[in-house]
């Protein structure tokens, strides 16, 4: 044990000197703290692995698929399997992107998928996450150190090896670009909670780190404008923030983070956008209950893996049930995230109950109720005992020539023993996932 900690210890002291920082704004002030990283690995079997690979591997196929639908033909939603009113009400429904179609025909090339691990040994799908899901460097970086500090570590262990997951990005990224120009990382700055992030992808798949600065757009083509002022085209952008921010002559027009007219690149066919502006209304997490429907739409399959037990305020029926059984069940609000609008009930006053129930009632689009899933704890250290706390798994599947999950993860753990919320926005931590061989 006393090799662990001392472990833990210098793994982490070696972060803080990389920089490894996760940035989070809190009471109208920006504030880095570190990431905490716990040396205990999840492990997972090669057998288990396999079968969450094949499920996650069918879920992102039918997720792209409903996303080259809503912005084209709309099939599903006039063969009634998704709601109309549910699709366009969503935050994520972005207007301006319906008939394009993105390079190959992919939407999500970086999709992170969040899983819980049930104490009746099912794995549960908690969310879906397609927009510009973060937090892979930091397992990849925490290896790095760890195989320096310890290289025995990984000697006398069978562990799949991790560090493909820059390549699985750059030929993602080489696949969908749309010329022989150059791929780049849009960061909106140092001030970015996944600032460090942005700049280790940027090295480790030869990127160019750029910020909106940096871009222009001339003639319905996009150019990287280096030091010298030497111009070179770029042929894919894997950007680093959100739509509402991408171009501020379409979407925000207070926006000082997008590039102006980059959508009109994107809408011609002369640029990749990494991942497609608009994939919010596929994450969405009312849309979330649709995805088992989906896969069995697109797919002709059953879904491998699957969703909590979920109920839509929507629909009549799931309204009278979730206000019969409001105390046993844990509300979201749909366009939260980060840990943020979650609600479990059994915990809430009466006033508060009642208040949750008013507003489910007055605004059944807004939320979503799920039973609340009994999740494994997994060990971590608390200074020098170990204890048990809830951790989730946040997968990657990168689509790009084919659809590949990536074998590792972030397994992030909640740090209060009486909470299940995990996300690092939240306090929580991280440890290494090991896919064993």
């Amino acid at each position: 044990m006393d090799g662990l900690i001392t472990q833990r210890d210098t793994v982490n002291n070696w972060m803080k000197r990389y920089g490894v920082r996760f940035g989070i704004y809190k009471n109208g002030e920006f504030k880095e703290q570190i990431f905490p990283f716990d040396p205990i690995p999840r492990k997972i079997s090669a057998s288990e692995w396999k079968f969450l690979e094949k499920g996650l591997v069918q879920r992102v196929k039918a997720l792209n698929l409903f996303l080259a639908d809503v912005y084209s033909q709309k099939q599903i939603i006039k063969e009634n399997v998704v709601p109309e009113d549910f699709v366009f009400s969503s935050s994520g429904y972005l207007p301006f992107c319906e008939g394009i179609k993105p390079s190959k025909n992919i939407y999500s090339h970086i999709s992170g998928i969040d899983l819980v691990h049930g104490k009746n040994d099912e794995w549960y799908i908690l969310e879906d996450n397609l927009r510009i899901p973060s937090g892979a460097s930091y397992p990849l970086i925490a290896r790095e150190i760890t195989r320096n500090v310890s290289p025995s570590t990984f000697e006398t262990n069978a562990v799949a090896d991790n560090r493909n997951y820059a390549k699985m990005l750059k030929n993602m990224m080489d696949y969908v670009k749309t010329g022989d120009g150059i791929n780049v990382i849009l960061t909106p700055g140092r001030y970015n909670s996944a600032y460090f992030e942005h700049s280790y992808f940027a090295e480790k798949t030869g990127a160019v780190l750029a910020e909106n600065s940096e871009l222009r757009v001339e003639d319905d083509m996009l150019y990287y404008i280096g030091i010298g002022n030497e111009k070179q085209r770029v042929s894919a952008v894997y950007r680093r923030i959100s739509d509402e921010y991408l171009d501020p002559l379409v979407f925000n027009a207070d926006s000082l983070l997008g590039v102006p007219n980059i959508m009109q690149v994107y809408r011609k066919g002369n640029l990749a956008i990494i991942n497609a502006p608009g994939n919010g209304v596929a994450d969405d997490k009312g849309i979330y209950y649709f995805v088992p429907k989906m896969i069995k739409y697109y797919l002709g399959e059953e879904p491998i893996l699957h969703n909590a037990p979920t109920y839509l305020p929507f629909y009549e029926e799931d309204r009278k049930f979730v206000l019969d059984n409001l105390k046993r069940l844990v509300i979201k609000d749909v366009a939260e995230a980060g840990g943020y609008g979650v609600i479990f009930c059994e915990k809430l006053s009466r006033e508060k109950l009642e208040e949750i129930r008013n507003l489910v009632i007055t605004q059944p689009r807004r939320w979503i109720a799920q039973e609340v899933v009994d999740f494994n704890d997994l060990p971590i250290f608390e200074g020098d005992q170990i204890v048990e706390r809830k951790a989730d798994l946040r997968a990657y599947v990168v689509s790009g020539e084919e659809t590949e999950v990536w074998k590792c993860g972030l397994t992030r753990f909640s740090r209060n023993p009486d909470s299940f919320i995990v996300n690092s926005s939240q306090g929580g931590g991280f440890k290494d996932t090991w896919v064993m061989e």
